[in-house]
């Protein structure tokens, strides 16, 4: 019975040996002539001969681990090389036409420009930036790489042949030109660096106008903090006591239509260290056209055509008038400003007014006003649209408009001249320290203009070239 279940351990271990055993001596070994015996004691013995080689079960382990990466990286190669494929593909037509642009600027007698040129240089500059890094990738030699980067490396050349040889030497005379107008532009700058600016005494027009204006210098953010950013603020211009001064600032509420409070500093000093300032409340004004003449304010009294005139004094409105037929409402103020409906202004003659109405259809219209009385002095009217306008302010009886350049720069474009009754087209550029200027008051006594820009107090000096004779 020993014997019988030995026996079947023996078919057992085969059985087992076989199926670890592939491929290998193993499966050949025979176990069919196994004897036995018995001993003293009855019980069954048997040899088993195994061959003396070990099946290597953890180098196969090894091997197909290895042969499963082998796979992953043969993958991925084969995925570069279709996009590749299809990469070489796209860039054999564009060579195509770029072969065909080269040749028609080769065969035609027509002269192109150095941007033509320059945008063929890019073309081929960004094909022999990808073929090399084809040529990189890639590891052995391919010929059909290696024939792209010969054919960019010829379109190179005989682009740069075509450009050399421009037969009409346009290029040559274009940079020429360029090289003249950077060397006016050193003289121009050279000029206005050596140059003083004619003198002209405050309170005078014996000038041709303003011919530049000085950088931005910030005084300060207004008293009531960045969030008013809607306002005016000046430097009283008075006749009785020019060396007297007063310095005014007037921001709106954060509504950037009422005008409820304003400060007056009796010096630029207290002004600076907002010191021994009175503060001061009006009912109501509106808008940011506010200015100051005589110790006198005027403005425009809220949700009216009525110009307002208060006493700085006692802070009474002493005077209340209509513009006749004056936009209202917001109807036509200032291009990024609101409620600018009347913008009031003061110049070396006294006291104006800039406003719109229905009848002009939003054009520009100037009065001059008696400042005592508000009465009308006399009225001009504009062609240019106060809406496409940022601002304006009017020195020796000549309106000069503003419009935006961008985020950091004005440009005072336009002009009307209430002497000649001629209108005029200048520029004259203005930096700005924030994006939206607010308003512009111009001061005879010292030819400062002060602005608002965005809750800040900003002044610039005015440069006025002498009359020509």
């Amino acid at each position: 019975m020993k014997c019988a279940n030995l026996a079947v351990l023996l078919v057992f271990l085969q059985s087992v040996i076989a199926l670890n055993a592939t491929s290998t001596t193993l499966q050949n070994v025979p176990f069919a002539n196994v004897t036995g015996s018995l001993n003293d004691n009855g019980v069954c013995q048997c040899s088993v001969y195994l061959p003396d080689t070990v099946f290597p079960v953890q180098k196969v382990e090894i091997l197909e681990i290895t042969a499963q990466v082998l796979s992953e990286k043969f993958e991925r190669e084969l995925t570069k090389v279709s996009q590749y494929t299809k990469a070489i593909e796209m860039y054999e037509q564009k060579i195509r036409n770029l072969t065909l642009k080269v040749e028609h600027m080769e065969s035609t007698s027509v002269s192109y420009t150095e941007l033509d040129f320059q945008l063929l240089k890019l073309e081929i500059n960004e094909m022999e930036r990808l073929v090399t890094q084809l040529k990189s990738t890639l590891v052995g030699s391919n010929v059909i790489v290696e024939q792209l980067y010969v054919e960019i490396k010829n379109l190179t050349l005989m682009v740069n042949d075509l450009e050399s040889l421009d037969k009409n030497n346009i290029l040559a005379i274009h940079r020429e030109i360029v090289a003249l107008q950077n060397r006016l532009k050193e003289c121009e700058k050279h000029r206005n660096q050596t140059t003083t600016p004619s003198y002209f005494p405050p309170g005078s027009c014996g000038h041709g106008g303003i011919v530049n204006i000085s950088q931005p210098y910030v005084v300060q953010l207004n008293w009531r903090g960045f969030s008013f950013k809607y306002g005016s603020w000046g430097r009283d211009y008075s006749l009785r006591t020019p060396q007297k001064d007063l310095y005014w600032v007037a921001p709106l509420n954060p509504d950037g239509r009422l005008l409820e409070y304003y400060r007056l500093h009796n010096s630029y000093d207290d002004l600076l260290l907002l010191k021994n300032a009175r503060e001061l409340r009006i009912q109501y004004g509106e808008g940011s056209g506010t200015a100051v003449y005589n110790n006198f304010m005027y403005y425009n009294v809220y949700s009216s055509r009525d110009m307002g005139k208060l006493d700085l004094n006692t802070n009474t409105l002493t005077v209340r008038k209509t513009l006749l037929n004056a936009a209202y409402g917001n109807r036509f103020s200032y291009a990024g400003v609101g409620w600018q409906d009347m913008d009031f202004a003061v110049d070396e003659s006294g006291l104006w007014v800039i406003y719109s109405t229905e009848d002009n259809t939003g054009n520009v219209m100037i009065s001059k006003l008696n400042e005592t009385t508000l009465d009308v002095l006399h009225t001009w009217n504009t062609r240019q649209y106060k809406p496409s306008i940022s601002n304006a302010f009017i020195v020796c009886g000549v309106l000069y408009a503003t419009r935006p350049v961008n985020t950091r720069k004005e440009e005072i474009f336009y002009t009307y001249d209430t002497n000649t009754e001629q209108e005029g087209k200048i520029s004259i550029i203005m930096d700005k320290m924030l994006e939206t200027i607010q308003s512009i008051n111009y001061n005879p006594s010292d030819q400062i203009l002060y602005v608002y820009n965005d809750g800040y107090l900003v002044k610039y000096n005015l440069i006025f070239q002498p009359v020509l004779h």
